[in-house]
């Protein structure tokens, strides 16, 4: 692979106790960033920046990180991911965006959130690569993000590395706290249905998720699911399963990429 073809990325980033132990998810994606040529910069799509109106970038030297989530322990607060950032990059990816006719603007205080920083410490454990990070605007639909999608795709021919970050099946209201090992069984259809989607790479019939089997309990709110037509769209390809499993029964660890 070089950098004229890099592929994009979907990675789900399940329970923010991954950054501690990945085990063989993250072992999967370490394998995938070793495997990866030289980047100039990784762009990624996480579930956990929504904001209103345009699509935003995250453009600070140094973005830092944030620890948005509650109730663990205590040693998750501290893990850090000291990645520089890119204004250049945040500033180019925003003008293709405008250039497909998209609004976007660049945000020079948004740190990384943990849908962007915990997958980043194993796909690039040293944190020596820029990133940027792209929001999902309120409100949006599939096509917007489809949209994005293409329109950043020329990035892959730049050594950007487009990553979203999410889950295809995130209900935290439906946890199994018994174990979980195994997917509850509306979970596994709606999976199934995206996968066979993904293969076939039918950006139409995959934007309407919501007739799916499963979806209304798979995805109670959709912006884990986002970023999976952020990183379709960028690379056009069906994907190759780069790791498929589960946590808690509600939360899918199904990863792709788009080679």
């Amino acid at each position: 692979m070089s950098a004229s073809s890099l592929p994009s990325v979907f990675l789900a980033h399940g329970s923010p106790m991954l950054a501690l132990d990945g085990e063989a998810w993250g072992e999967a994606v370490s394998a995938l960033g070793r495997g990866l040529p030289q980047l100039r910069a990784i762009l990624v799509c996480s579930a956990h920046w929504e904001a209103p109106g345009p699509f935003r970038l995250s453009s600070a030297t140094t973005p830092g990180v944030m620890h948005d989530f509650g109730g663990f322990p205590e040693a998750l607060y501290g893990l850090d991911y000291p990645a520089p950032g890119s204004p250049d990059l945040a500033a180019e990816a925003a003008g293709l965006l405008r250039e497909a006719g998209l609004a976007a603007e660049l945000d020079p205080k948004r740190p990384l959130d943990h849908g962007a920083w915990v997958p980043l410490r194993y796909l690039r454990p040293g944190a020596d690569i820029p990133v940027v990070q792209l929001s999902l605007p309120r409100p949006r639909t599939p096509g917007l993000l489809l949209a994005a999608g293409r329109a950043l795709a020329p990035l892959r021919d730049r050594g950007v590395l487009i990553l979203g970050s999410g889950g295809i099946v995130h209900n935290l209201g439906r946890l199994d706290w018994q174990g979980g090992t195994e997917p509850r069984p509306w979970a596994q259809a709606f999976q199934n249905w995206i996968h066979e989607r993904l293969a076939t790479g039918d950006e139409a019939a995959l934007a309407d998720w919501r007739q799916a089997p499963g979806a209304a309990e798979s995805v109670p709110t959709s912006e884990h699911l986002d970023p999976l037509f952020v990183a379709m769209a960028a690379n056009r390809t069906p994907p190759e399963a780069l790791f498929a499993g589960w946590q808690l029964g509600s939360l899918s660890l199904a990863s792709y990429t788009f080679p």
